[in-house]
């Protein structure tokens, strides 16, 4: 355990990532593809375009100065062209989108043709212009997109256009959310003693745009003792990853260490020297399932998740680490002594500032942020430093 305990920030990032094997892929139609992540390379089947096809309404003109003479209407849908090639004074009418004739030398817009009986006139054009020839875009077998891509309205209309009815993804990882806590309520104003509970509403959606999937939120009480390694091999079942917030220190009321210590389980990460967040961790029980500690306090919370939560899933998806944007923070910025500290910043497109209002049980400064921004203890003033994005 010594070698995984109090883990530099990049670095517990790295091993939360490598840690994870990849869940297995599945094939699912392009319709419920949406946010999910190609498990496989996004290939062409055939050249794009698949034909020689207009790109503007008007005429397939042949080679030559004009006039030229119509023969005949192409028009998109009619399939491959089965008039003979062009010759020098010859055209035929094509829509957006047909087949253009063999032979043609370039379609001549609409708007810069004039059409007497059954005659053309226009101006000289460059070869091939306003024609887009088989394969220009892309050939066969050509790779458009790799694998760990997640699928975005573009790439499914790619997909589509390339021929695809269904794609090899990788599914969101499922999570089971255990939120502890016998101070937490769960509606209204707190009464003295009591909390309200942050981080059931928080972490659904952050783990959404992480790229996983929450089953449930369970709300555990702290006593009596057992009470959460039940909790755990109940959600454990039919989820990759359960999430428990709180009961990551070493207090009397804090069971996550000792279960985990019960389970055998094998740990990855226990602690990282950053502020706030230090007492996260991340393990897996002997049967695959993960189990990722966040602390109590919201704003550890969130950049706990952000430092384990965030790479697991994406490791489990097989999508790489996104790279951090090395961006200056100017600012009354403080370092900490042998940790990473994170803080939340609004980024102006050249120059981080923070925000304030971070303190670790405090969400203000993170509602406002566009971003956490990792200091680093040799952090100098104005010298850049890599942001983690927070996207809606």
């Amino acid at each position: 355990m010594a070698s995984c305990r109090d883990v530099a920030w990049a670095r517990a990032r790295e091993l939360a990532h490598q840690a994870a094997v990849p869940l297995p892929a599945r094939d699912v139609p392009l319709a419920r593809a949406a946010g999910l992540t190609l498990a496989d390379e996004l290939r062409t089947r055939q050249p794009l375009p698949g034909f020689d096809t207009a790109a503007m309404d008007g005429y397939a003109i042949g080679p030559g100065p004009g006039p030229w003479h119509l023969t005949g209407t192409v028009r998109a849908g009619d399939g491959t062209w089965s008039g003979r090639a062009l010759g020098p004074a010859e055209a035929v009418g094509i829509s957006t989108g047909a087949p253009v004739p063999c032979g043609a030398h370039a379609v001549l817009p609409l708007e810069h043709a004039v059409q007497v009986g059954a005659t053309v006139r226009g101006p000289v054009l460059p070869a091939s212009k306003h024609i887009r020839r088989a394969g220009e875009d892309a050939p066969a077998g050509m790779c458009l997109v790799p694998a760990g891509t997640r699928t975005s309205p573009a790439l499914l209309g790619l997909a589509a256009a390339c021929g695809h009815d269904t794609l090899s993804i990788r599914p969101r990882p499922r999570v089971g959310v255990l939120v502890t806590g016998d101070e937490l309520i769960r509606t209204g104003h707190p009464a003295s003693g009591q909390v309200r509970d942050a981080l059931g509403p928080l972490l659904p959606s952050l783990i959404g745009t992480l790229g996983g999937e929450v089953t449930d939120v369970h709300h555990v009480p702290d006593r009596p003792a057992g009470s959460l390694t039940a909790t755990v091999r109940r959600t454990s079942y039919g989820t990759d990853v359960t999430v428990v917030t709180g009961s990551t220190s070493v207090g009397p009321t804090d069971q996550l260490r000792a279960l985990l210590a019960d389970a055998g389980a094998r740990w990855v990460v226990d602690a990282v020297a950053c502020r706030p967040g230090h007492p996260q961790l991340l393990a897996q029980l002997p049967g695959g399932h993960w189990i990722v500690g966040l602390p109590g306090n919201p704003y550890a919370a969130l950049t706990a998740a952000h430092t384990l939560l965030a790479p697991l899933l994406a490791g489990l998806t097989r999508r790489p680490q996104p790279a951090l944007p090395l961006i200056p923070l100017a600012g009354d910025i403080r370092t900490s002594p042998g940790r990473t500290r994170l803080i939340p910043v609004i980024w102006d497109g050249a120059t981080a500032h923070p925000v304030g209002g971070h303190g670790p049980a405090f969400l203000h400064g993170a509602a406002l942020a566009d971003a956490l921004a990792s200091v680093a203890p040799d952090w100098r003033p104005g010298a850049p430093a890599p942001l983690i994005l927070l996207t809606a």
